[in-house]
């Protein structure tokens, strides 16, 4: 029985991870946005991308005249 490898980094607010030595992958907590061969793909990528931060929950205000 093997057990599972993951290595995971954060680059820009992304993750960019890869499991069992496949590729690398560049998320949100939502959203899988790209897949690479190499490390430094992925981190490149990420660089390039606008940093991400997550948005807060929307407090709805009701409000009465």
């Amino acid at each position: 029985m093997s057990i599972p490898m993951l290595n995971k980094m954060h680059m820009n607010g992304y993750d960019v991870l890869s499991v069992n030595n496949g590729p690398w992958r560049v998320c949100t907590q939502g959203d899988r946005l790209a897949s690479f061969a190499n490390r430094e793909e992925a981190l490149a990528y990420a660089a390039a991308l606008p940093g991400y931060k997550k948005r807060s929950a929307r407090v709805q205000s009701h409000t009465t005249r």
